[in-house]
């Protein structure tokens, strides 16, 4: 019987959490060392391939690794971000809160949540990979969570973003403008996503202008049960297949919660992802950024959708 949202509030994260996914024969975390990895995978294709025409590997909640952080409903990682970026992953979905006692600060959330991480050392995590791979490039949705007791407005949101580019100096990092670059544009840079309202003319996760989108999310979160989800994502990787020539990068998240941990899900997601990249893994196509729970449960879903940048 698979536990249920009331179970695990009841369990937290006690002897039963930890039972039930032994139970399921879940692995409770990655196994370093093993597996796809690829840190350099971008800096092989040509300066003027279009980013939003990559086939992009990504993770949701991106640093969320700790069940005692909010307890097995907050868990959907076991990769840090830094083990991510090493195995190939390259869209982080980074969500943020105030963080009590830092009054410019943003901490990591997962709801009302806190994760024990800063943004900070998200942007230095990915400084000195970039610096270690500078033919890489790494999409960022950084989003207004809004959630708890140190939910922010859009306005003090705005405010401590811009403190973290002007006053801490990581403007540099970034590369913000109105359309998607090419990859030669952006190496060694984080290209924003904003998911915080804003005015300033860049990338935004939701919409652009009245007539132009700049994303095509697939983002089912509450699907009532695996069979759905790969549904919806099916659907979504076919839409992404049949528009090859579209500005606007198809996001296909495979994650959901329903009424069981995100583990449990990525679990039965997974291989059906595996099964539907794996009959095309020779086809020349692009399709779009795939943002995942638990990468490390089926390694070989990282390495096909790098693969399709290089078919050829």
């Amino acid at each position: 019987m698979s536990p249920t949202r009331r179970d695990v509030l009841k369990w937290g994260v006690g002897a039963g959490g930890a039972a039930t996914a032994a139970a399921l024969g879940l692995p409770a975390t990655a196994r370093a060392g093993s597996g796809f990895n690829d840190p350099s995978w971008m800096g092989r294709l040509p300066n003027s391939t279009l980013l939003a025409r990559l086939t992009i590997p990504g993770t949701h909640d991106s640093w969320c690794t700790d069940p005692s952080n909010g307890t097995e409903w907050a868990h959907t990682q076991n990769w840090g971000i830094p083990e991510q970026l090493e195995r190939g992953i390259r869209f982080l979905d980074i969500r943020c809160n105030g963080l009590q006692g830092a009054p410019n600060e943003f901490g990591l959330y997962h709801g009302a949540a806190y994760q024990h991480h800063r943004y900070q050392d998200v942007l230095d995590v990915c400084r000195n990979f970039l610096r270690q791979s500078p033919g890489e490039t790494i999409i960022m949705r950084l989003k207004n969570e809004n959630a708890g007791g140190q939910a922010l407005g859009p306005e003090e949101f705005r405010r401590r973003f811009n403190y973290y580019m002007d006053n801490m100096g990581y403007r540099s990092l970034f590369w913000t403008a109105p359309s998607w670059p090419a990859l030669g544009q952006v190496r060694g840079k984080i290209v924003l996503a904003a998911d915080f309202a804003n005015e300033w003319g860049i990338l935004n996760w939701t919409s652009g202008t009245p007539d132009k989108n700049y994303f095509k999310i697939q983002d089912e979160w509450n699907a009532p049960n695996s069979a759905a989800k790969v549904r919806f994502i099916t659907k979504w990787f076919d839409a992404a297949y049949y528009d090859q020539k579209s500005y606007e990068p198809y996001v296909n998240f495979t994650s959901y919660s329903a009424d069981r941990w995100p583990k449990l899900n990525a679990s039965q997601v997974l291989p059906d992802v595996f099964q539907y990249l794996n009959a095309r893994r020779d086809e020349k196509i692009h399709l779009g950024i795939v943002p995942m729970d638990f990468p490390d449960f089926n390694q070989d879903v990282v390495r096909l959708l790098v693969e399709k940048n290089f078919v050829r």
